[in-house]
């Protein structure tokens, strides 16, 4: 029996699904609430056993052998609510041989003392972990595919024309975000799902063990959400957010921000973006610090209450949001691929790539970044900079635009420059 939904829009996440299920005996997926874990899973599963519903848990939770026999794979959804679900699953997994039994998702990160004091085992070898994101733009439909980065890396795209995105377009693809829910929403209404994933995390799920401070987490939100796409330290987040009389509020309010932090990246609000540091002629100047990531920019949005007219008036920070949809594509394009993304800065000269591009085989990428094919000059000399001063060089360099339908090589550089509405992996 298949549990697929009529309207499923396939993703990218699907084949990882499939290949981990025939390798271990459960599956686990981790992801932002309301980013298609339970759809996706459903896609594979043949029996589901829903914890969020409160007379399931309380049945499984009296005898976990009513819920943990259903035909299988059986999808647990929500099994942090209940996490003695995990151990449970390890040990089903160690009594057959059997591949692909239990399909687990998750929304919410347990704290540190919830892993200590309730799950005793880490699952190596039994359940495989995927991480899911919100959509891309080619699983939308808002990309053509026409540029591959497999035929990038190959040497095999050809120079073509793509289709040709207005700044208005693309304003509404980044507040709108990567939502499958959202995706047939009227332009006028694209914000109110965004908007409404914020309030959630005011109202309730940045509680958890503690009752938090409503204000204090909105300001935390707004100040990450002013400094999207940098590598702003904690310090300037506790400075953008709170004054304070003595060093005492000081270190309460910085504790009080790295916990606030903790609790973002648990409910996979945050998705931060390693510093990248290998062949660098200079390593001791290389930025160790990670780039501020939304899991979508349109949560980024939602808590500046951006719109299109807003994005257009104030092009630097369309810029950043552009950027961020961009690296949110290019991390499930490179997790397609098994390979991961990264930022790259150097401390003393300023020199930056705002992607590096790490494939399964060791070779690696650098992409830049830019809304407008205005740009494209700025970022041939960053990228050309960059080639000079690193020891191993990379297989490709990109410049991936927003306003343009130019495919193409460059023939000079060989820098490629794609629209992100014609990439895919």
């Amino acid at each position: 029996m298949s549990l697929r939904k009529e309207k499923y829009i396939n993703r990218l996440v699907d084949k990882k699904i499939k290949d981990y299920l025939s390798i271990f005996g459960a599956v686990s997926i981790e992801g932002p609430k309301w980013c298609g874990k339970t759809w996706s899973s459903l896609n594979q599963a043949n029996s589901v056993i829903l914890l969020d519903d409160d007379e399931t848990r309380q049945k499984a939770d009296l005898s976990l052998e009513l819920v943990l026999n259903n035909e299988r794979p059986e999808l647990i959804d929500e099994w942090n609510l209940l996490p003695k679900i995990w151990d449970a699953v390890r040990r089903k997994c160690d009594e057959t041989t059997e591949k692909g039994i239990y399909i687990l998702t998750c929304s919410t990160k347990l704290t540190d003392e919830e892993q200590k004091k309730k799950i005793h085992h880490s699952g190596a070898g039994r359940i495989g972990k995927i991480n899911m994101y919100t959509m891309s733009l080619y699983e939308s439909g808002d990309s053509t595919g026409r540029a591959s980065l497999q035929e990038i890396k190959n040497g095999t795209l050809k120079n073509q024309i793509n289709e040709k995105v207005t700044l208005e377009k693309l304003a509404d693809l980044i507040i709108r975000g990567g939502w499958p829910s959202n995706l047939n929403v009227d332009e006028d209404k694209i914000g109110i799902i965004p908007k409404s994933y914020i309030d959630a995390i005011l109202d309730k799920d940045m509680n958890d063990d503690k009752n938090r401070d409503k204000s204090k987490m909105l300001m935390l939100l707004k100040s990450l959400a002013r400094n999207e796409s940098t590598v702003v330290s904690n310090n300037t987040l506790l400075k953008d957010i709170n004054e304070f009389q003595n060093e005492n509020e000081r270190i309460e309010s910085r504790t009080t921000v790295e916990d606030y932090l903790n609790v973002l990246n648990r409910l996979h609000i945050t998705d931060n973006q390693s510093a990248y540091s290998e062949n660098y002629r200079s390593p001791n100047r290389i930025g160790k610090s990670a780039k501020r990531h939304f899991t979508d920019p349109s949560l980024a949005c939602a808590c500046l209450e951006l719109t299109r007219e807003k994005l257009i008036n104030d092009l630097k920070t369309f810029g950043f949001m552009f950027e961020a949809m961009v690296e949110r594509d290019l991390k499930i394009y490179m997790d397609y691929l098994g390979g991961k993304i990264f930022h790259f800065r150097d401390n003393v000269t300023g020199m930056e790539v705002d992607t590096i591009l790490e494939f399964s085989d060791g070779e690696y990428a650098a992409v830049e970044i830019k809304l407008g094919f205005n740009q494209v000059a700025e970022a041939k000399k960053s990228l050309l900079n960059f080639y000079k001063n690193m020891l191993k060089k990379p297989k490709f360099m990109c410049i991936i635009v927003g306003y343009s339908d130019v495919i193409a090589k460059d023939s000079e550089t060989g820098i490629y420059i794609v629209p992100i509405t014609a990439l895919k992996p």
